[in-house]
């Protein structure tokens, strides 16, 4: 009885009833977007730790900026972790490297499937100190691809990477003389892509 003795309210309600959905369903989308956004974000600002993608004409910029700036040696560390359920062996094929800084190094890492079946992983990656991930450019790196390793199968697997040089003229790197390139493989379940 109440709608028809007031028509204006049934409107302001379902008015309101319309922007409560709407709102609800902008926060649902912004939940489901919320993970890529946040990974497009760090790869872009180097935020979180995340080493940043390059090219090998980066590269060549980076080494001619380099030698004329008089570039200077830095310690990388190279760190490897497996996830819990990944019957896998993980490990650096060399703890450390001096590189010079603006110039390009490859390091491997070597991965062994200890089960009896094939098994997937994807790894994701973190650079220590968390300053130092925007100048800590990688041109080819395994953790872009998915990894699937047959029983007993080991495999080396290549980082080609380099230091920008701008680093040296950030005041926040003063005083790092080592960066840690760490890696975490993870199972990837079956069927999952």
């Amino acid at each position: 009885m109440a709608s028809a003795a007031n028509p204006d309210l049934d409107q302001k309600n379902l008015r309101v009833a319309l922007i409560a959905m709407a709102v609800a369903a902008a926060m649902v989308a912004l939940g489901f977007a919320a993970v890529p956004l946040y990974r497009i974000f760090c790869q872009v600002t180097g935020f979180a730790g995340t080493a940043q993608v390059a090219t090998e004409s980066d590269a060549a910029i980076a080494q001619r900026l380099a030698s004329s700036a008089g570039a200077k040696p830095i310690s990388i560390r190279f760190d490897a972790n497996i996830a819990p359920g990944l019957p896998w062996e993980f490990a650096p094929e060399q703890n450390t490297d001096v590189v010079q800084v603006g110039s390009r190094d490859l390091a491997f890492f070597v991965a062994r499937n200890n089960s009896d079946q094939p098994v997937t992983g994807a790894a994701s990656f973190n650079v220590e100190p968390e300053q130092a991930a925007p100048y800590f450019n990688k041109i080819q790196c395994f953790c872009f691809t998915e990894q699937t390793l047959q029983p007993g199968e080991e495999v080396r697997m290549p980082v080609l990477f380099y230091v920008d040089p701008a680093a040296l003229d950030d005041p926040n790197m003063e005083g790092v003389e080592q960066i840690t390139l760490s890696y975490t493989f993870y199972r990837k379940p079956a069927g999952d892509s």
